[in-house]
């Protein structure tokens, strides 16, 4: 075995064996599926690589690529466009969120068969836009009445879509149970679904900030994304007690520790639980957060629970690959949204201030290393990648 599928292996040891089997085969779809599900490798790798001085400390999502951009509805029942995945999240120096979104345009780009030097000019544009947004010093936000082009259209849709819709997407409507299909939703054990309805019932009943006069009528395990998937996560039908035709999809899963936090020195604060941490940074960052965004403890686990989302509600590069004024808007937009989020959360529990933000902004002499690690590293990405198709075809990983 290679010190690749050791790594591989060691890493998902503690999640839940047949999921890791599927996480493996969607990794196996492509380099950036691969990179998607492998933060932990950029992160280990990075702490080997003699340290860049310079950058503050800022809240940072800690798996920032191109997927992990999104549409969601929020509390306010407004659609927003912003960064949407926070499970690496931590208090970390500011380059690490560059270095790795900045890496996921060349691998993205490379896997969409796109010249690396149109990726070179796209990472290039980012970090400007980045830059110039910290220096202004105002965070901006995306919905459908700020957006431009594509994003504009594609919230426009997210917005015109009724909550009935995913219901009836995710539902049998004869039966009123969730749709089982061994792709993304999996059948629960009986006394596991019991336990699972009974805590969310109870849950219900006892927390204030979520809509009263519901309860669960089914449940099943959930599947989604590519780095989370081997963690808990489930997902509940509710249905309204008085109004019986109003049905509404929760999830609820599972919060781990950062895979950033072996090797991130920054100072964290004290969270009561990865969860709490998650929940948190996602407030802290996001313009308006997910509806219903709230935690709960399960059988000694911390979870996140939220009003399930889209899982499609991406923006699908394949789509515009041939489009370079395209592409431009969206990773204009993603620059923006990274700068934003930072300077939303400035100041807080050891976070750079505006100050310090605007001092960054300014300065130029740091892109060029950035970008420069960026390439080299989706080359390593690359290779990776290839040792580990050869390695899951011989069955070393399974």
């Amino acid at each position: 075995m290679s010190k690749l599928s050791e790594r591989l292996n060691e890493f998902n040891k503690n999640l839940l064996p047949q999921m890791v089997q599927l996480k493996y085969q969607l990794m196996a779809e492509s380099a950036f599926r691969f990179f998607r599900g492998t933060c932990h490798l950029f992160y280990e790798d990075l702490s080997k690589v003699k340290p860049v001085t310079g950058f503050p400390a800022t809240w940072i999502c800690g798996d920032l690529h191109l997927e992990n951009f999104g549409s969601f509805k929020a509390n306010n029942r407004m659609v927003y466009f912003d960064l949407n995945d926070f499970d690496e999240s931590a208090l970390a120096y500011a380059n690490w969120e560059l270095l790795r979104v900045v890496t996921s345009i060349f691998v993205g780009f490379d896997s969409l068969q796109i010249k690396q030097s149109e990726a070179k000019e796209m990472a290039q544009m980012f970090l400007d836009v980045y830059s110039a947004t910290l220096s202004k010093a105002k965070a901006r936000y995306i919905d459908p009445r700020t957006a431009q082009g594509i994003i504009k259209e594609f919230l426009e849709k997210a917005e015109e879509r009724k909550a009935r819709e995913l219901v009836t997407k995710q539902t049998d409507a004869k039966e009123l149970q969730l749709k089982i299909d061994n792709r993304t939703h999996f059948k629960i054990e009986k006394s596991l679904k019991k336990e699972l309805i009974a805590h969310i019932d109870n849950w219900l009943k006892k927390n204030n900030d979520w809509p009263g006069n519901y309860k669960v009528i089914d449940a099943a395990f959930r599947v989604a994304g590519t780095g989370s998937v081997g963690l808990k996560r489930y997902m509940f039908l509710l249905q309204g007690i008085k109004n019986k035709k109003k049905l509404l999809v929760i999830e609820m899963k599972q919060g781990v520790k950062s895979s950033l936090s072996p090797y991130n020195l920054v100072k964290q604060p004290g969270w009561k639980s990865d969860a709490e941490r998650i929940i948190s940074i996602k407030y802290r960052m996001q313009n308006v957060s997910p509806a219903l965004l709230s935690t709960t403890v399960f059988q000694e686990n911390a979870y996140i629970i939220q009003e399930m989302q889209p899982s499609a509600d991406k923006i699908k590069f394949e789509l515009i690959k041939d489009d370079h004024k395209c592409i431009k808007r969206v990773l204009t937009d993603m620059a923006v949204l990274t700068a934003s989020a930072q300077i939303r959360s400035g100041g807080i529990q050891g976070s750079a201030n505006i100050d310090e933000l605007i001092l960054l902004g300014n300065r130029t002499d740091w892109q060029k290393p950035i970008i420069s690690y960026a390439a080299r590293y989706a080359g390593q990405v690359k290779k990776d990648y290839q040792q580990f198709i050869d390695e899951y075809k011989q069955g070393t990983l399974n």
